[in-house]
């Protein structure tokens, strides 16, 4: 009998390690997975280094998420980039938020007296506006509202709120000649008057929306619109290398410039949160698959963009680039659409233009998963 149970014994305690696996082997398999991380952000920072750019930036791996920062994000306080005091304006990366909620609320309407799709005139708003009759939501979103009008980041000095923020640009594009509604023209209008619809059809501010629909429902702890980024924060300063010395120029956003574009740029955030935020763009968690595949997909559509991102190499990749004007930040994403591999970068010392920064970007892509990326 004492036989049967040290035999049972010792086959029950086999079953803990499985076969041709020992502890050894596992710690193994753990050191290898702490190299590559150290291996990655070696390589990262002495990208960034070379190429004399600053920032923050996640890189994804395998699924894997790891934030790899370089640099001073105040330098004259010495407050380092990637600390956890500090955010960074998203720029146009915002759009494909003010988009997400668009959808969201097309869902909502559905059967209800305030039911709107990609197809609904903006007149039902903006009966003010020149054309609103001919302009549809789709072609807000895909920037082929025709809508011209500039401005939208030159600082005025005021502090707008959101009401007075969409009328601004209605009388600027109310002054501005336009063209054909269906011509693709880059406008941070059309994403503003986006906002708007949003307020007016939930009776709630875009502010309060954007709390309720993106930050509550993925626990973001590193996320504001600028007039809520608390005390305990701060915004990056950003700078540019001139040459021979880093952290000149310095340049921040105002709450001025911030408070004009609502729904266009007024986001601050870190490159963690925003990459839990395109991963919330498909798992449910802001919108199902389908319904970013909707957002991307509008028939107003006329290039690869849509709904506030690009997509290219047959849908593989979604991306998006931003920057404000009177400031030098530089952002891009560049993801697998599955949210697989890709990278969030932040950059508040910028060396070059937007192809520059993407540059440093490629590199960095090219290291996470060679041949799976674009340049541009």
């Amino acid at each position: 009998m004492k036989k049967k149970l040290l035999a049972l014994a010792i086959a029950v305690a086999g079953l803990t390690v499985p076969l041709g696996f020992s502890s050894k082997s596992h710690n193994t398999v753990m050191a290898a997975t702490t190299a590559e991380k150290s291996e990655m952000r070696s390589f990262v920072r002495n990208t960034m280094a070379q190429n004399h750019v600053r920032g923050s930036v996640v890189v994804i791996k395998d699924g894997q998420p790891q934030q790899i920062s370089y640099g001073w994000a105040w330098y004259g306080k010495r407050i380092g980039n990637g600390n956890t005091k500090v955010v960074y304006p998203t720029c146009s990366l915002q759009k494909v938020l003010t988009g997400a909620m668009i959808v969201q609320l097309i869902n909502e309407t559905n059967g209800t007296d305030q039911q709107f799709s990609q197809y609904t005139k903006i007149s039902r708003w903006y009966p003010n506006l020149r054309n609103a009759n001919q302009i549809s939501v789709g072609n807000l979103l895909t920037h082929t509202s025709g809508l011209t009008a500039t401005g939208t980041e030159v600082n005025r000095g005021y502090n707008y709120s959101e009401d007075n923020a969409v009328k601004w640009v209605i009388n600027n594009a109310n002054a501005t000649p336009e063209a054909k509604v269906g011509t693709y023209y880059y406008n941070n209008t059309n994403y503003i008057l986006l906002a708007g619809i949003i307020k007016a059809v939930t009776g709630k501010s875009y502010e309060q929306n954007f709390q309720e629909r993106i930050i509550d429902k993925l626990g973001l702890d590193h996320t504001y619109l600028y007039q809520n980024i608390p005390g305990s924060m701060t915004d990056a300063i950003s700078y540019v290398w001139n040459g021979s010395k880093n952290y000149k120029q310095g340049a921040y956003v105002k709450r001025s410039l911030a408070s004009q574009l609502v729904g266009a740029g007024n986001l601050f955030s870190t490159p963690m949160d925003y990459y839990k935020m395109q991963v919330g763009l498909t798992n449910g968690a802001i919108l199902s698959s389908s319904d970013f595949h909707y957002l991307t997909h509008l028939k107003a559509k006329i290039t690869d963009y849509s709904g506030g991102v690009y997509l290219k190499n047959n849908e593989t990749l979604k991306m998006a680039y931003g920057n404000l004007a009177g400031t030098h930040f530089g952002d891009w994403f560049q993801m697998t659409t599955d949210n697989q591999n890709g990278l969030v970068m932040f950059l508040n010392q910028t060396a070059g233009n937007e192809s520059a920064n993407k540059a440093v970007g490629y590199q960095i892509l090219n290291h996470i998963k060679a041949n799976t990326f674009t340049a541009n």
